[in-house]
């Protein structure tokens, strides 16, 4: 405010030195004087923003190279110091920030990439140039996709699903299996965080080798020793009743070993994700026919088994997936209800989506038991499972042939009235019977 009055008084001044000297010396006079100290302020102005557009065309902004003023401009280029001395200590922080940033990053055993909201690279760390096969001096502004252009990488990108992680095999690299997290932060901003995950892969690989290994070199001994057992069984030579008991038990367990073997071969495959869904058309009324007349033989006149179709519409999946999927919900159907009860199996249309549920009136589940169904070898009542023979992988095999078919299971029970497994399939996986 002081300042502005200063300025005012200067004004002032001159008006009154212009009309004393016109009172004085005349009119023309004291124009000539009034304009000689208008241009001289006019030239002074001008001559100091000259000053400042050169100062603006420095690459070197420091305060020490900010011009020397007079008069009013001696106060613009004091404030204008301060403020680029404020910019600087501001910038110097915000530098020793990005670099302890960029030395936390490049010290992470994980790959880090920023990008912007066009998916073009920001900066990446080390790791991730390795990863990727990209380079941060060389690459900075290229869109991520014109250098990592494998196609489910693109489709990752794009679908803007990013709760779960991709698992890509780098064709650069070979060997080189990495698991890739895009994190959205910021103005639509995106960190993609790549993992090197090769070992556990090959660990995983070695697993399931290792299951399908053994269960090959099982299953052709059992085989054998099974095929002598039922020999020996059915010859009326033996004559004692321990050796035919004898016989009969290692038969059932020879018979469940067999059962195991098969269910463990089952989800091998089914875990491999090299193995992918062979998908067809596949006709569910003429598959829950044969389930019936599977369940039929199998309860041997023991259950009430009903079929309810309500619906002609298909599904696109593997015929032999679904078929173990709604077997094994059968087959445990039948294992867990008492003779005289009743089982049903629908297959029916509902909100949209394909519906296939399994009905009993067994003895049911409890509550907290539920959510580990489908865990391997999880039991509710051990003895129970190996008197009615079952493996404990039947669930676990649904869960896995579910994933794959983009479903889910439901489970609905109650203890000593029976249990009901709704299998549920997306709109998008149903054919028109029409078809």
């Amino acid at each position: 405010m002081s300042d502005i009055w200063q300025r005012s008084s200067n004004i002032l001044f001159l008006v009154f030195i212009t009309a004393l000297l016109w009172m004085i010396f005349g009119a023309v006079k004291a124009l000539i004087f009034f304009s000689v100290i208008m241009l001289w302020i006019v030239f002074h102005h001008i001559r100091h923003l000259v000053l400042l557009e050169r100062w603006l065309q420095l690459s070197d902004h420091s305060p020490a190279s900010i011009p020397a003023g007079s008069g009013a401009w001696d106060e613009v280029y004091a404030h204008l110091a301060r403020y680029v001395r404020q910019h600087s200590q501001s910038q110097e922080m915000l530098s020793i920030a990005l670099k302890r940033m960029q030395s936390v990053t490049s010290a992470m055993p994980d790959g880090i990439v920023i990008l912007d909201m066009n998916d073009r690279i920001e900066w990446c760390n080390q790791v991730a140039e390795q990863h990727l096969g990209i380079s941060l001096a060389l690459d900075v502004g290229q869109q991520i996709t014109y250098l990592v252009r494998q196609i489910p990488f693109v489709e990752y990108l794009t679908a803007r699903q990013y709760s779960s992680p991709l698992i890509l095999k780098q064709t650069r690299l070979q060997g080189l299996i990495i698991s890739l997290q895009l994190v959205p932060y910021g103005y639509n901003q995106k960190l993609l965080i790549s993992r090197d995950i090769t070992r556990f892969e090959k660990i995983e690989t070695m697993r399931r080798d290792f299951i399908a290994n053994v269960s090959h070199e099982l299953r052709t001994p059992l085989t054998v020793i099974g095929g002598f057992l039922e020999t020996l069984s059915a010859d009326d030579n033996v004559s004692s009743s321990f050796n035919k008991r004898a016989l009969a038990l290692m038969t059932e367990q020879t018979t469940r070993m067999q059962r195991l073997i098969e269910d463990l071969l089952i989800l091998s495959r089914l875990e491999n994700e090299q193995n992918k869904v062979n998908e067809k058309i596949v006709n569910v009324v003429s598959l829950a026919q044969d389930l019936l007349q599977d369940a039929e033989s199998l309860s041997a006149g023991r259950h009430q088994i009903r079929l309810n179709v309500a619906s002609q519409d298909q599904l696109l999946g593997s015929e032999e997936e679904l078929r173990s999927a709604f077997g094994n919900l059968v087959s445990n159907a039948i294992r867990y209800t008492a003779d005289g009860g009743e089982i049903i199996i629908s297959w029916e249309k509902r909100h949209d989506q394909g519906l296939f549920f399994v009905q009993d009136s067994g003895i049911g589940i409890e509550p907290e038991h539920i959510p580990r169904l489908t865990e391997r070898f999880y039991r509710i009542d051990n003895s129970r499972s190996r008197e009615t023979g079952g493996t404990g992988l039947g669930l676990a095999i649904v869960k896995h042939v579910l994933n794959r078919h983009e479903a889910r299971l439901e489970v609905i029970s109650k203890v000593g009235k029976g249990s009901r497994f709704n299998i549920w399939f997306p709109a998008k996986r149903l054919v028109s019977g029409n078809a």
